[in-house]
């Protein structure tokens, strides 16, 4: 039956039919997998199972149910938190989200104007003296030169229900664990809640997962199988530890109590007075760092340090709460509701592998990598994690790649995810250069706890460790009173002038980078690196700042330009919109030259060999587009799946020049929009095997 459903799968309207036989043979070799499998009666195996109904996983499985791909999405929890967590999308997490339709622009329509969360504040109360404050918002972040759509600040919570929204018109039902028993059939594009994950079994040719549930008060279980297992189930992921991957890196680098509360009083306070995402406070009974996710709705995270086993979690609750908000703001608002208090702990670190089992298990998000905060990686990194993986597993469960071409997942995502790593702990560590300059390192406090619990102190009864773990941070906040931390006192002017200069020297906490952001590149893995590429440097993460240059080597993201698709047409779009959401399908960027219309050619009759899609897009200058009234079409007959693209460029260069190429080089571009391969002069002696080498060095056949 598998067979049967792979000829008609595959059965595309090409120009002629001379390869069918071919394909079938490849099928036989690489087992690409096709719909569910039903086996042993009612037994099905699901192509893709992800466990995770976090952003990632719901992202995951929004990208593959929009490349074909049927999956079905595990949650351990009964019901979805409303604990904003992250809240910083960033520049690329922002393009991958216009794959999805409207994603971006409900985002845009109900996050905050950026004018009340694009600054950090630093003071010793939110009602007190103001110490400093940093605007991470550049004009050239809204001007859309660099990139199609800006950064967004939204709730975590807010987008799972957007994610949620977008599943369910996609087909997906989101189960109780009691309606999802006995339903053996229909278990495709489901999200079933309440259902963990409690053992792995890879001795067959499937891999089948143990779920538990509990069902009328009776906790029951049952077995799923499926081709593929995502593990996207967070920090202390159990896909994780059940596989025996083991994490590297720096753990418990600070533990702290996470309090959601709401006071539309404060957000009114703030929006008058001194609007902004963070803000750090610093002051002689408290210290934290309040999260503003909506100023207009009043809804608030305050991050404190937690110093276990002599706290315990139990000392923060809603009451001690609202006593140390009150001492953080500096005056009393009568509407402050905590919702939820979680203790945390900050890690960095990366999983020593990101797949396992032959391939047929895969790591994603926090699963895969922990970092602290500071920057956003952590949601943004998991997205751009199931972006590189969505196009490479639909390739595998299509039949187009071999299950080895996987094996690129680990090879691209995991330096990345190191090099993330690298970067959060440098902007952490800028961070904390804030309370070091005011005479609190962070550092000696921790240093200060472990001797508490490991060294002299530790012959205390706990209650006399309490004392001094008080008494100790209480006298190092006195360092932050008014009669000390003023520009009369010496001691506090010289503090205050190198804290402005940590400000002015974007040498604090930053928010973006561009850099890093937008211009990642993939050295290995699913691409023909260059020549050149084996004497590149590793880059050195540094903490700040830094912008975005546009490169067309590959492994990098396409860069951005707008243009019209249609000569005739005035509606503008992003060169990414060239590339596909809806299929696997790679895009050849050519210009109206002799030997690239050769070359283009030559590329469709090899995609057309090994099954995959192909569009060739032509750019036309914007001084060469009075040429246009043929087009193309007689150049690249008899194939149809090109555009004739006209540039609209607002700076001088032209998209060759942006590229640093000449307009004879030719660009392949893969499904999630990052380069595969270029030429830069156009100088190929055989194209049409430089394409089955491009083509088969990308999809896997050489790993």
């Amino acid at each position: 039956m598998g067979f049967l459903r792979f000829l008609r799968r595959y059965n595309y309207p090409f120009k002629d039919e001379t390869q069918n036989k071919a394909c079938l043979v490849q099928y036989m070799q690489r087992r690409g997998f096709s719909k569910a499998e039903v086996f042993n009666g009612n037994d099905v195996v699901l192509p893709v199972l992800i466990v995770g109904a976090g952003p990632v996983g719901l992202v995951l499985s929004i990208l593959l149910t929009k490349l074909g791909i049927n999956c079905t999405v595990l949650e351990r929890n009964k019901a979805f938190s409303k604990h904003p967590q992250a809240h910083f999308i960033n520049n690329r997490s922002m393009e991958i989200f216009r794959k999805i339709e409207g994603l971006v622009e409900e985002i845009q329509r109900s996050q905050p104007p950026v004018d009340l969360w694009r600054k950090f504040v630093y003071c010793t109360s939110l009602s007190g003296s103001v110490l400093g404050s940093v605007d991470h918002i550049q004009p050239q972040d809204l001007a859309h030169v660099v990139s199609p759509v800006s950064v967004a600040h939204f709730s975590q919570y807010k987008l799972t229900m957007l994610l949620l929204k977008q599943l369910e018109n996609l087909g997906f039902q989101t189960c109780a664990s009691e309606s999802s028993e006995g339903n053996k059939q229909s278990c495709e594009k489901k999200i079933l809640m309440g259902h963990e994950c409690v053992s792995i079994d890879t001795s067959n040719d499937f891999v089948t997962v143990t779920a538990s549930s509990v069902n009328n008060g009776k906790r029951v279980e049952k077995n799923i199988h499926c081709n593929i297992l995502v593990g996207t189930d967070g920090a202390g992921s159990t896909v994780r530890k059940l596989v025996g991957i083991d994490m590297r890196g720096e753990k418990d680098l600070q533990k702290l109590v996470s309090v959601h509360f709401l006071s539309k009083r404060l957000g009114k306070f703030l929006l008058k007075e001194n609007p902004g995402m963070l803000f750090f406070i610093f002051n002689t009974e408290a210290i934290g760092v309040l999260v503003a996710h909506d100023l207009r709705e009043g809804e608030f995270v305050l991050q404190i340090p937690f110093y276990p086993p002599q706290q315990t979690i139990e000392d923060f609750n809603p009451k001690a709460c609202e006593k140390l908000i009150s001492k953080l703001v500096g005056q009393e608002f009568g509407d402050v509701d905590v919702i939820d208090i979680k203790p945390w702990t900050m890690h960095a670190e990366v999983a020593e592998s990101f797949t396992c089992c032959g391939n047929r298990i895969l790591l994603a998000g926090d699963a895969a990598h922990r970092f602290p905060p500071a920057g956003g990686f952590g949601m943004n990194t998991g997205i751009q994690d199931a972006h590189n993986l969505a196009w490479k597993i639909a390739s595998v469960i299509k039949g187009i790649a071999p299950t080895s071409m996987l094996n690129t997942y680990d090879m691209e995502r995991r330096p990345i995810s190191v090099f993330n790593t690298r970067l959060s702990l440098e902007n952490y560590r800028a961070a904390m250069s804030v309370p070091a300059t005011l005479g609190l390192d962070p550092t000696v406090a921790n240093t200060v706890h472990k001797v508490i619990i490991n060294g002299v102190g530790s012959i205390l009864p706990s209650g006399l460790q309490r004392l001094a773990l008080d008494g100790i941070f209480a006298i190092g906040r006195a360092q932050l009173s008014e009669s000390v931390l003023n520009k009369s006192n010496p001691l506090g002017s010289s503090r205050l002038a190198k804290l402005k200069h940590i400000f002015e020297e974007g040498k604090s906490l930053q928010l973006q980078f561009p850099a890093e952001d937008l211009g990642f590149r993939y050295l290995q893995g699913a691409i023909m690196p260059e020549s050149s590429d084996v004497e590149s440097p590793s880059q050195v993460p540094t903490g700040r700042r830094r912008d975005y240059i546009p490169l067309a080597q590959p492994g990098c993201r396409l860069p951005h330009m707008f243009v019209r698709v249609n000569p005739l047409c005035e509606e503008t779009v992003s060169t990414h919109d060239l590339v596909s959401g809806d299929k696997v399908e790679f895009v050849l960027i050519i210009a109206p030259v002799k030997e690239s219309y050769h070359l283009a050619r030559q590329a469709f009759k090899v995609a057309e060999e090994r099954q995959v899609s192909l569009k060739v897009c032509v750019f036309w200058c914007t001084d060469s587009a009075e040429r246009l009234d043929k087009g193309s079409k007689e150049a690249l007959s008899p194939w149809k799946n090109y555009a004739d693209v006209v540039e609209v460029s607002s700076t001088n260069s032209n998209w060759w020049e942006m590229c640093n190429m000449t307009n004879r080089g030719a660009i392949l571009v893969r499904p999630d929009e990052h380069i595969a391969w270029r030429t830069i002069s156009g100088l190929i002696e055989d194209p049409r095997a430089e394409m089955q080498r491009v083509f088969s060095a990308i999809l896997g056949a050489h790993l």
